[in-house]
């Protein structure tokens, strides 16, 4: 919606690795992961799929105890992990400190170069598309179970159900059977 009425550059924040954000990455041409100093174990981040959904990571709080160490397990996990090899892209590790401005700057710039990187190789558009046909999926998806319900509250599914469970009729013909009067039924 925001896109469609012009404003083209768009955050998303969430507040962790779960589910919704597994689905946000799948909506953005650029994630940025925030870590903090003592974010913990770099086993749980490879878990929690941090390597593979950032395209730029930030230590925010970079003024505090332990953010010397965080850029290292960063760098440790980026030199195992070998994502770069595959896109040609490598994560940056970008210090902020949000709270004083320090380091934003910067962050501007990682997120530009991967931007650049995206139109240059071509990545961009290709995410892109796979976005619509994902968004078009989904519509799909989402009207096919709908439809189902449907089908399952007629008294015509009951009734192919006994047929199936006196087995007059297999599941396969039966779910083709069902599938076409479904469609017959629609505008």
């Amino acid at each position: 919606l925001l896109e469609a009425v012009g404003r083209h550059w768009i955050l998303l924040e969430t507040v962790g690795v779960g589910q919704v954000e597994v689905e946000v990455v799948g909506a953005a041409d650029t994630t940025v992961v925030v870590v903090n100093p003592g974010w913990g174990d770099a086993v749980q981040a490879n878990k929690a799929g941090l390597m593979e959904i950032a395209d730029v990571f930030v230590i925010n709080k970079a003024d505090r105890p332990g953010a010397d160490d965080t850029r290292r397990d960063l760098e440790h996990m980026l030199d195992l992990s070998d994502l770069g090899g595959a896109t040609g892209w490598r994560p940056p590790i970008v210090a902020t400190v949000a709270i004083d401005g320090v380091g934003i700057d910067e962050l501007w710039l990682a997120i530009g170069d991967h931007r650049s990187h995206l139109e240059a190789t071509g990545e961009l558009e290709r995410r892109r598309q796979a976005r619509t046909a994902d968004e078009l999926e989904g519509i799909l998806r989402a009207r096919v179970e709908a439809r189902l319900e449907q089908l399952k509250a007629s008294p015509d599914f009951e009734a192919a159900h006994d047929d199936l469970v006196a087995r007059r009729v297999d599941p396969w013909t039966l779910a083709d059977r069902l599938l076409v009067a479904s469609a017959a039924d629609q505008p």
